[in-house]
């Protein structure tokens, strides 16, 4: 039987997540900042602007971040319609403590 998980790569959701510093990171800096656009972000984590892209394409895909698109503009957000942000944000605070 295989052990692939919903994305079909072998990992779970939580592997995905917290397998990268820098996903860690983007995920930190969108619950300190709520909403942001990429260049606000990548200040915020001090990765380079394509890091941080991938990180965030990478988030969309898996349901944990949102973008919201203004002309040119790509704001991104946690989404919180999604049930497992709620325990993400908590996770992350009670280690942050």
């Amino acid at each position: 039987m295989s052990k692939r998980g919903k994305n079909g790569k072998g990992g779970s959701l939580l592997e995905e997540l917290f397998s990268s510093k820098g996903r860690v990171k983007v995920l930190k800096a969108l619950l300190k900042l709520e909403e942001a656009n990429i260049t606000r972000i990548v200040k915020e984590v001090d990765m380079h602007h394509r890091v941080v892209q991938k990180h965030l394409e990478k988030l969309v895909s898996l349901g944990i971040v949102e973008e919201k698109r203004y002309g040119r503009l790509r704001f991104f957000r946690l989404n919180f319609s999604n049930p497992k942000i709620r325990l993400i944000k908590t996770l992350i605070e009670i280690i942050e403590e």
